[in-house]
């Protein structure tokens, strides 16, 4: 059977993924895999039963799983005993914690929020462990993604068996009795003690990389340094990977050797402590990956008469095993990257990394090969790949794995041992981290090698696997003709073809994306003609004690709008469209002028602008990007599309909602009024100044307050469809019922970002539909 696991694994991959996701096209796949073993490998009748009863099996097991995915805790359970079951997080004022209720066998998610700075405190020293906890307080359902490409909370939880928060009205370590410890738990409890124990002895630079390469936690990093990592493709080395494990794995059987242990005894040792690392670093799929294949190759040498495994047996057997336990581990980003990267290295070593003979040359191919690996996953995931981690890897790889990783365990125990570290020790790596994460922060902000031509659709995720595929073909073969032409063409099609297709779509949009209490609405035409962004949204955050405070805070513009641009393949915007100065509105554009390409903005002409707007106006001058103060009267022409502004008047001097830039735009032969928090008295001057005004799509003012679309205005105008963007249970109490009286009285249909999350209008030549994202 050695080489053959991996039809196996293909097999039981078809399998699940045809319950989890489509029965027919994986079903017809597996029939093709059948087909093409019978025809051009030879398997025999028994070895093509067994695939096919493997992709039955696996089917089964993927049915199972999902039709077991689902609470059995009544919603109105109100009182919990739990045991807790991973770290606590406590990040400002708030405490997440994952339990189990050992009545109902189902993992819950315990959240509160810390009262004081002294317990605050005392929760970050308390042992969460080995205790059976009351708790009191309220089931929630996990947030539901509101917007395309945005993270789906909810379904990432139900994914790993979490189908409910709890707020909990008390502290969750008031009402505790202790319970008989178990082998796992005590492991579990090892790891965040040693966690601890480096947040308290080490700066944070070394304490945060220690976390990380250590036990597996990356909590502990700078928010903006982790960015930094994932920006140019190089996060995979805070994660405990294969090579780390297979460094570690080195070092502890060669020390054995040099204190005299035997062979068989450091096999045998290392064969027990694995499940022990493996727990003690997290359990990511990463490190159960690269475990399970060391575990598997430490049988083979141990039993090396009986048993012989080649890598691609040993990755394919840690692949079944992996899925037998956990089907749903297929949706995971770190199981999907881990594993296709490990499976391409491994299949490219003999055919093409052996012919590089240079360290250099071959660890450059062996990072460009993990990339384009990773390449479609990252960009289903994340939307965007840096091309500059191939080049970072070059240096940060060899940084990692033998300045980094041994030289922080030596750190780590020489502190344990003799409760101090040599202070020449501690400023050399605290020098080192620092100037690594200096030039990590630098080299993420060269926008020029980001590659984000967003998410791609099944038929582009085919593409990729399939130009893939003909890329490390033509790399592999030294006799296909005209070898490196072909090379060129495919390494082109790779990088352009998603991106071609996002330019040469015919079909349009305008989305009213969900913000929550605020606005932001994309116009993108068709064939890359135009993208404008009217507003970006914002969080208001009011000033709190330094202890409160997040790592990183919610914030609209980086959270929700930047992604769903991204996700898109939108880079570039060619008007930036800040209706007013409130937060709500434009308190995401720093991080919209931080991350995309903005060639114009276009603000009220106002007399007294916020303090954000002049903020604002420095940044864009910083950046030569254009600011224009529009009025009633400006215009400007797209195509057939036309956009006119009614208000407001130059140099107004009233209420900042009353002087919204407010305009009306021809978009593919329907009319839209697009007017920010216009009040009634703005309205009613457009109202007296354009009598014979008709409008097919309001977009109504004010997140449908009271103070705005007044029933005149509406009557008039006499829209087919009004959108409204307001926050989900927003204290404003925003759709006012006055406003939904009025606009049902003229047959409106009404839109609700609130209920139905992002709103977006797809049009082709002349014809449009409105599709909310939730239905």
């Amino acid at each position: 059977m050695n080489g053959k696991y991996f039809y196996f694994a293909v097999s039981a991959l078809f399998g699940v993924l045809s319950v989890l996701f489509k029965f027919l096209p994986f079903f017809l796949l597996q029939i093709l895999t059948l087909y093409l073993l019978y025809k051009f490998k030879r398997f025999s009748n028994i070895q093509l039963t067994s695939v096919a009863l493997c992709f039955m099996t696996f089917m089964f097991i993927g049915y199972h799983s999902a039709s077991n995915n689902k609470t059995v805790i009544p919603a109105s359970t109100t009182t919990f005993y739990l045991q807790y079951t991973q770290d606590p997080k406590i990040d400002g004022d708030l405490l997440q914690v994952q339990a189990l209720d050992p009545h109902y066998k189902e993992k819950i998610l315990v959240r509160y929020k810390i009262q004081s700075e002294q317990e605050q405190a005392s929760l970050k020293t308390k042992m969460y462990y080995q205790s059976l906890c009351r708790i009191s307080g309220t089931l929630e359902k996990p947030a539901v993604a509101k917007n395309p490409n945005a993270f789906n909370y909810r379904t990432y939880l139900a994914r790993n068996k979490i189908y409910w928060t709890i707020e909990s009205e008390e502290n969750p370590l008031q009402n505790c009795s202790p319970l008989k410890p178990s082998p796992l738990v005590m492991i579990k409890q090892l790891r965040y003690t040693g966690i601890k124990y480096l947040e308290s002895q080490f700066p944070v630079e070394i304490a945060s990389l220690s976390a990380a390469l250590i036990f597996g936690d990356r909590n502990l990093f700078d928010p903006d340094v982790l960015s930094a990592y994932q920006k140019t493709g190089i996060v995979h080395l805070l994660a405990i990977s294969g090579l780390h494990v297979s460094l570690l794995i080195a070092m502890i059987f060669y020390l054995g050797i040099r204190f005299g242990l035997t062979r068989q005894f450091m096999i045998n040792f290392l064969l027990i402590i694995l499940p022990i690392y493996v727990i003690l670093t997290g359990s990511s799929p990463s490190v159960i990956r690269s475990a399970m294949m060391i575990f598997l190759v430490l049988l083979t040498i141990k039993w090396r008469a009986r048993l012989k495994l080649f890598p691609l047996d040993a990755i394919c057997l840690a692949f079944l095993a992996y899925l037998l336990f956990n089907p749903l581990i297929i949706f995971d980003a770190g199981f999907q990257l881990s594993f296709s990267v490990s499976l391409f290295i491994i299949l490219s070593a003999p055919f093409i990394l052996q012919t590089y003979e240079k360290n250099l040359s071959r660890m450059f191919a062996t990072s460009l090969i993990a990339q384009l690996a990773a390449l479609p996953i990252l960009l289903y995931h994340y939307f965007e790949v840096s091309l500059i981690g191939i080049v970072a890897n070059l240096v940060y790889i060899p940084l990692f794995s033998f300045v980094y990783l041994p030289g922080l365990y030596l750190l780590f125990f020489i502190q344990v041992i003799f409760g101090k570290t040599p202070l020449i020790l501690t400023k050399f790596f605290l020098a080192m981290i620092s100037l690594a994460n200096h030039l990590i922060e630098y080299l993420a902000d060269f926008s020029l090698f980001r590659f984000i031509p967003g998410r791609p659709n099944g038929l582009f995720l085919i593409a990729y696997f399939l130009l893939l595929l003909a890329l490390f073909y033509l790399w592999e073969s030294k006799v296909f003709p005209k070898r490196k032409g072909c090379l060129i063409i495919v390494s082109i099609l790779l990088l352009i073809s998603q991106q071609s297709w996002n330019w040469l779509s015919p079909y349009g949009e305008v989305t009213m994306i969900d913000v929550g209490q605020g606005d932001s609405i994309l116009i993108h035409f068709p064939h890359g003609k135009g993208t404008y962004l009217i507003d970006t949204g914002g969080s208001i955050n009011f000033p709190e004690e330094k202890w409160r405070e997040r790592a990183e805070p919610f914030e609209v513009g980086r959270d929700i709008v930047v992604p769903f641009l991204k996700g898109k393949g939108i880079t570039k915007i060619d008007k930036l469209i800040l209706t007013h100065g409130d937060m709500d509105h434009i308190g995401g554009t720093f991080s919209i002028l931080k991350e995309l390409k903005v060639k114009q903005i276009l603000m009220p002409d106002v007399v007294e602008p916020s303090a954000v707007e002049l903020d604002i106006i420095k940044e864009a001058k910083k950046q030569n990007i254009p600011v224009k103060k529009v009025s009633a009267g400006g215009q400007w022409t797209d195509e057939e599309n036309g956009f006119f502004i009614v208000s407001p008047e130059k140099d107004y001097t009233g209420e900042r909602n009353g002087g919204s830039i407010t305009f009306i735009a021809q978009i593919d032969g329907t009319s839209w009024f697009f007017g920010g928090d216009l009040d009634q008295a703005g309205e009613e001057k457009i109202k007296k100044k354009y009598p014979n005004l008709h409008i097919d799509v309001l977009k109504a003012g004010h997140h449908g307050s009271k103070t705005s679309s007044a029933e005149t205005f509406i009557n008039q105008i006499n829209p087919k469809v009004a959108l409204i963007s307001a926050g989900e249970n927003n204290r404003y109490g925003h759709p006012h019922q006055e406003v939904l009286q009025r606009l049902e009285k003229t047959n409106t249909i009404i839109f609700r970002t609130d209920e139905q999350g992002a709103i977006t209008y797809k049009f082709y030549h002349g014809k449009g539909t409105f599709l909310p994202y939730l239905p």
